[in-house]
């Protein structure tokens, strides 16, 4: 979001609580976040699981992470099932999307968002906000496959680069979690983000 974008929602906003959301980000925490969801098109995608944990340095703050089961939307099939693994039993108890949302945002605040596909995550996520609560999210992302792209097109110049979750973690030497758990990819991305920005980067070993 542009400081342009910022300053109208903090004027538009200005009797509200969520002012604060659009004052200058507040890079002194990183949020990583990942959403599971019940198809992979941003459009129509229903949310399901919402995750997040704080970043502080090279330190990831897992006693506070977030997690948010939502109640099984109406587009819950068979098929999204598949990928994400959650039935609708396993979501009797979730919260509506508005509590998630709200939730949410007390929770990350107006810090930066990392992930690994955060621009998916955060145009379904700015969809949600502006139905319940009139804005999107201004949070700045960073994208942990783009820092390990740049990083290594710089030791290996117009190589092919697999940027999968998979081969990330396996050159970086990070253990993946059991994917399509929201807290996991997280975590998974968040660990990515502190070995990339707080050491060197491995020069790849050839097969």
């Amino acid at each position: 979001m542009n400081e342009l974008a910022r300053y109208w929602y903090r004027y538009r906003l200005r009797h509200s609580p969520y002012r604060a959301l659009f004052l200058p980000p507040d890079k002194r925490t990183l949020i990583s976040l990942d959403c599971e969801t019940t198809s992979l098109d941003p459009a129509h995608a229903e949310l399901v699981t919402i995750a997040a944990t704080p970043i502080k340095g090279n330190r990831i703050l897992t006693s506070q992470s977030l997690t948010l089961t939502l109640a099984a939307p109406e587009s819950l099939s068979a098929g999204s099932v598949r990928i994400h693994q959650l039935r609708h039993q396993d979501l009797v108890h979730g919260v509506s999307a508005k509590q998630a949302m709200t939730s949410l945002i007390h929770f990350i605040g107006n810090h930066p968002l990392v992930g690994y596909h955060i621009r998916y995550d955060k145009s379904i996520l700015d969809r949600y906000a502006r139905q319940y609560l009139g804005f999107p999210l201004p949070n700045p992302l960073i994208e942990v496959s783009d820092i390990y792209q740049r990083k290594l097109e710089r030791l290996l110049p117009n190589a092919y680069h697999d940027i999968s979750m998979e081969a990330i973690s396996r050159h970086l030497e990070i253990p993946l979690p059991a994917r399509h758990d929201a807290l996991d990819d997280a975590l998974a991305a968040a660990l990515i983000y502190v070995r990339l920005t707080q050491g060197e980067m491995p020069i790849p070993q050839s097969r």
